[in-house]
């Protein structure tokens, strides 16, 4: 008896639901993706073996670039100490400080690099202004280092609570802006603070190479 030859046929795989799923998958990360915001201040942070990463909690960051120039802000979760802040810097200085101006001051990413001569002229401008404005920096001479007054005003909001005071200072910045910075810090018996740097590998053969294979706790 013959045998029955059946007709060979191509396997056909519909992939209408994969590529359903995909752009579904692709929108998704797309919408709920948070980019990083642009940086005002460009800074190029010097070489480290570090891995250790920076607390995010009641930050203070004091910026230096390249061309000397000094810069104070406050994470954006610190709004009230942002308020308290601003409220004493104003009335240290008698500024005269309106409620808008104060609260361009805590607005979400603000920071200030301007002497208190042009801090209200500042506090004023709108985010398009400010994008093509070009800070002078804050003052950090021997004899003017308004920087003590800023981190005055920080300590003081942060009582009873941990700052985490950080330094992001260029790769070439001058020596005098760091020394400036350094003595609002004595000034104010802040002796702690942590420098932000860009991460790499350790160098082999090294003790801390060494120390990180054999799995021992960094200092």
């Amino acid at each position: 008896m013959p045998k029955l030859k059946m007709p060979r046929k191509s396997t056909t795989v519909d992939m209408t639901a994969m590529c359903d799923v995909a752009f579904l998958l692709l929108s998704f990360f797309i919408l709920t993706t948070k980019f990083k915001a642009a940086e005002d201040v460009t800074v190029v942070t010097p070489k480290s073996v570090s891995t250790k990463p920076a607390e995010e909690k009641n930050v203070v960051m004091i910026t230096m670039d390249k061309n000397g120039k000094a810069y104070f802000s406050l994470g954006d979760n610190t709004t009230e100490e942002k308020q308290e802040i601003i409220d004493a810097v104003d009335q240290q200085k008698s500024l005269g400080l309106t409620d808008k101006e104060k609260a361009a001051f805590t607005r979400s990413g603000s920071y200030v690099g301007v002497p208190f001569s042009m801090l209200k002229s500042y506090l004023q401008l709108n985010e398009d202004q400010l994008k093509k404005y070009t800070a002078p920096g804050i003052p950090l001479d021997t004899a003017n280092n308004e920087l003590v007054v800023w981190m005055g005003a920080a300590n003081h909001a942060f009582t009873g609570s941990k700052m985490t005071l950080l330094v992001k200072g260029d790769n070439d910045a001058k020596y005098p802006t760091f020394k400036g910075v350094i003595d609002a810090f004595k000034k104010n018996e802040i002796f702690k603070f942590s420098m932000i740097t860009d991460p790499e590998g350790v160098p082999e053969g090294t003790a801390l190479a060494t120390k990180r294979e054999s799995g021992a706790k960094e200092d």
